[in-house]
This record gives C-alpha cells, structure tokens and sequence, in this order.
C-alpha cells in the first residue's frame, strides 16, 4: 500500500483565508472564493487513511471531487483534465501532508511511476478526440481513393527535384502489384478506431491504462457505465487491487463500485465524516428500499 495518510490544515483555515487576504489587498484585503476552506472542518474531517482501496462516497457538493484534486495535486501526480480551484487552493494545498507506507523491511514506498488521477472528463474527451480523428481518417480515405486511381493510372510522376520524391514515392507504391488499393488507401490514411458504445469504450479505456504496481485516484470512474458495465469495472479494479499491486483511491455514489471487496468508504455526507461499510449509506438504502417495493414483479 503506498499512500497511508493524508491530513488536511482545518485547524488554521482562518489564518490561510487571511493570509490570502492581506495577498489581495493588505489591511484591506477581501477574497470571492475560500474554496477549499470552509468544506471538510465544519465535517471534521482531519485525517483520511487508507487501504488498497478506499472510496470518497456523498452527493454533489459534498467534497468528494476536491478531495481527490487535493491528494492528486500533493503528490503531484500526472493529470489530463484541469480541475476547479480557488484564491486558497494553493495555501491550502501547501499546508496538506501526506505519509507513504511502508514495505515488508520497513522501507517507505515511494509513489510509483505511472501514478495519476483519472476523471470522467478525461475518458469524454478521449472518446470525442478519437470520434474527430475518425471524421479526419474517413476525409483522408476519400482522398487516397481519389489519388490511388490517378497515380496509378496516370502520367508517369517526373523527377524534377526533391519536392518530387514523395509524390513518385506514393506512385511507386499506387503501382506496386503486392499493395492492393485497400492497402494503398488504409497506408495513406490511416486506420480508424473501432468505437463502440460510450460504457464499452469507457471499460476498453481502463483496461488500456490501468498497469499494475501503481496509484491511481479515479473520479467517478462509472459515468457513462450501465450496470452490468460497472460491475465487469469493479471486477477489474479488485483484481488490479489484489493481485497486481494496484491502489486505489476513488470518489463515486455508485453502489456497484461501492460494494468493492474490502473497501474502506469515507461517507462524506455524514457529520462528522465517518466510515461506513456499503450497505449502510443512503445512496445504497434507496436503491434496496426501491426493489424491495417491487419485490413481487421479480419473483413472478
């Protein structure tokens, strides 16, 4: 296990608001945005600890995403998508500490490369990349069909200096008997992406990046995801966890993740922030209270 403990300054968030006051303007300083303070001390949340796995669990607002965005910033991991801040965030970040664990002769680990923070917006703007790439591979194909029937067929390309050489080059092989025209055109423009569904490209995306023996923090890593997709992730993430030497940190309200085998969960909709086993949190009570309801449709 290589992050043990995270400490957050809720002790002296007054003096960082002032200190970030008299920044702005001295004696006379104002600020528009105390964001992070003012979040986890009115919860009590000092200290968080973890374990191979450990989940952020409350509803929007409740801190869980800036939670994340603290650890992934102090351990300055590698990150796609920018994340919210505000006036303090940087003179309360300074003042967070943190503890690595230790290995089997008492060593302390370091944070293992490869190490980053995943959001819901990385894997949106993956899929919206890779579907712009696609529209661009499909242009360059209809030009290739075009180019492959014209050097093939045409005018023998003259050598008149070098700007020629890749043109004759591209000729060469329009007229060559061992590349086809499907070849010619997927070598000159390029091969698409298969994309499927957004909850099948979301999955496809972890199972490419997740490697083992590293730290990853995942912000509601099951957006986009149906159920049954949900459940394949959290049979992924407890196998890396188990066996491959991952861990894992996550913010989610997903029953389905929050049901992870041996996962310690920070509910932090409760006051004081508490640890809770999963069937005990409201998200999941509502989910139970609402099948049992309807217990009698299942059984008939």
């Amino acid at each position: 296990m290589y992050l043990e403990s995270f400490v957050l300054p809720i002790d002296v968030e007054e003096m960082i608001i002032e200190e970030k006051m008299s920044e702005n303007a001295a004696r006379y300083g104002y600020i528009d945005n105390a964001y992070p303070c003012c979040i986890f001390a009115q919860k009590g949340l000092r200290e968080v600890w973890f374990d191979k796995v450990t989940i952020f669990y409350g509803g929007n607002g409740s801190g869980k995403s800036t939670l994340l965005n603290l650890i992934a910033e102090k351990l300055e991991l590698a990150r796609i998508a920018p994340f919210n801040s505000g006036e303090t965030f940087a003179n309360y970040l300074r003042r967070c500490r943190y503890t690595m664990g230790e290995d089997d002769e008492g060593n302390r680990y370091r944070i293992p490369n490869g190490s980053r923070i995943i959001t819901s917006d990385d894997i949106f703007d993956y899929m919206l990349t890779v579907r712009t790439n696609n529209d661009d591979i499909a242009q360059n194909k209809r030009e290739a069909r075009e180019d492959w029937g014209r050097l093939r067929y045409g005018e023998t390309v003259k050598m008149q200096g070098m700007e020629d050489y890749e043109l004759l080059r591209t000729q060469v092989m329009a007229r060559s008997r061992s590349v086809s025209r499907r070849q010619f055109i997927r070598r000159m423009a390029g091969q698409e992406v298969v994309l499927q569904s957004n909850g099948e490209t979301a999955l496809a995306y972890f199972e490419q990046r997740l490697k083992p023996d590293t730290l990853y923090l995942l912000d509601e890593p099951e957006n986009s995801m149906s159920p049954k997709m949900q459940l394949e992730l959290v049979q992924m993430l407890e196998e890396l966890a188990r066996w491959c030497g991952c861990q894992f940190v996550i913010a989610t309200h997903s029953p389905f993740v929050l049901s992870m085998q041996g996962a310690r969960i920070y509910d932090l909709d409760a006051n004081p922030v508490d640890i809770k086993p999963w069937w005990e949190l409201e998200n999941v009570k509502v989910y139970s209270e609402f099948f049992k309801k309807h217990q009698q449709l299942f059984e008939q």
